[in-house]
C-alpha cells in the first residue's frame, strides 16, 4: 500500500515537469516571436500615464495563477485539439492585423499583435492542462488582456468622460462649501481663482490602477456574481469622485492658503494621496457587500467556501 503510493506520487512528481517546460518553452517562443510589439509595449507602458497599468496586470496575474494553481481540484489534461486550434487562431489574428496595417494604423496594429500573443498564451494553458485547468484559472487568465493597448479613439473617449465628470463633480463641491463658481466647458471660475480641468487632470492614470485593483479585490473577496458586478460598476464613480476632490482640495488650498499649491508637489505628486483615499472607499463598498452576502446567501456563487493555499477563507474582515 506505501509502496504504491509512493510510486503514484514520483510519477505525479515526474509528470509535472514537462506541462512546465511545454509551457514555458511556448511562451518563450511567442515572446521571441512577438519581440518587436511586447517591448513597444513595454515602452508605452512605462511612458505614458495610460498604459502605466499593463506594468501591474502581468505580475498581479502570474501571482494569481501560482497561488490558485497550487490548489487545483482539477486534473491537468493535454488537449492538443483545442490548444492547436486556439494557437491558430492566434496566428490568424496576427496575420490581419499585419494585413490590415494602413487601416488600423500604428497603435491599432500595436493592439492586435499584443490580442494574439495574449490568445497564444491562452492556447499554451489550454494545450498543456486542458479545459479544466482553464477553467479553474479563468480570472487570472482573462485578466491578462488587460495589457492589450486601448485605441486611441476610445482612449479620447475615456479620458473625455472622466473630465467632464470631474468637472461636474467639482463643481457641487464648490456649490456644497458654498464657494462662488461658473462653470464654462472644463473651466471653473471662481473669485479669485480660475482653473480648467484638463487632459493631464482626468486622472486617466489612477483611474485605470483604480480599475485593476478593484478587479482583483472582487475576484477575491467576494463569492457572488451580483456583488462582484455591482463593486467593479462603482469603480467609475470613485474615480471620479477622487478626480474632483484632488481638484477641489487643491483649488481651496490655492485659494486660502497659498496658490503655490496649484503647482507644487501635492499637484504633481500628491495623486498617490487620492488614490488611497478612493481605496479606502472601494474597501468600505466592499466590507458591505460582504456582509450582504453573508446575510442573503446566494445560490451558485462563482466560488463558494474559496481557500487560500493555506486555508483560511478569503475576508477583508
Amino acid at each position: 500500500m506505501t509502496t504504491a503510493n509512493s510510486m503514484s506520487l514520483k510519477k505525479t512528481s515526474l509528470s509535472l515537469p514537462p506541462r512546465y517546460a511545454l509551457v514555458a518553452g511556448l511562451i518563450t517562443a511567442s515572446l521571441i516571436v512577438f519581440w518587436q510589439a511586447f517591448g513597444e509595449l513595454m515602452q508605452s507602458a512605462w511612458q505614458h500615464d495610460e498604459y502605466t497599468h499593463i506594468l501591474l496586470v502581468l505580475p498581479v496575474s502570474l501571482i494569481l495563477i501560482f497561488l490558485e494553481g497550487r490548489n487545483l481540484a482539477a486534473e491537468p489534461r493535454y488537449a492538443p485539439a483545442i490548444g492547436l486550434t486556439v494557437l491558430g487562431l492566434a496566428a490568424g489574428i496576427a496575420l490581419a492585423g499585419k494585413a490590415a496595417r494602413f487601416a488600423l494604423g500604428e497603435n491599432g496594429v500595436l493592439s492586435v499583435s499584443i490580442l494574439a500573443l495574449v490568445v497564444v498564451w491562452m492556447g499554451c494553458v489550454l494545450l498543456a492542462y486542458g479545459t479544466q485547468v482553464f477553467r479553474s484559472l479563468l480570472f487570472p487568465l482573462l485578466f491578462l488582456f488587460m495589457i492589450v493597448p486601448v485605441s486611441v479613439s476610445l482612449l479620447d473617449r475615456g479620458v473625455f468622460y472622466l473630465q467632464q465628470g470631474s468637472t461636474e463633480m467639482a463643481f457641487l463641491l464648490f456649490k456644497l462649501s458654498g464657494v462662488p463658481v461658473l462653470k464654462q466647458g472644463f473651466v471653473l471660475s471662481m473669485p479669485s481663482l480660475s482653473i480648467e480641468v484638463a487632459k493631464e487632470c482626468s486622472g486617466i492614470r489612477s483611474s485605470m490602477m483604480l480599475l485593476v485593483t478593484g478587479l482583483v479585490l472582487s475576484h477575491l473577496f467576494l463569492r457572488s456574481f451580483w456583488s462582484q458586478v455591482v463593486f467593479v460598476f462603482f469603480i467609475v464613480p470613485m474615480a471620479v469622485i477622487k478626480n474632483a476632490v484632488r481638484i477641489f482640495t487643491l483649488s481651496m488650498l490655492a485659494m486660502h492658503v497659498d496658490p503655490g499649491f496649484l503647482t507644487g508637489r501635492l499637484h504633481h505628486e500628491g495623486g498617490v494621496v487620492f488614490f488611497i483615499l478612493a481605496l479606502a472607499g472601494m474597501l468600505g463598498l466592499l466590507l458591505v457587500l460582504q456582509k450582504l452576502e453573508r446575510k442573503m446567501p446566494v445560490a451558485g456563487t462563482l466560488r463558494e467556501g474559496m481557500k487560500q493555499p493555506g486555508g483560511v477563507e478569503l475576508s477583508v474582515l
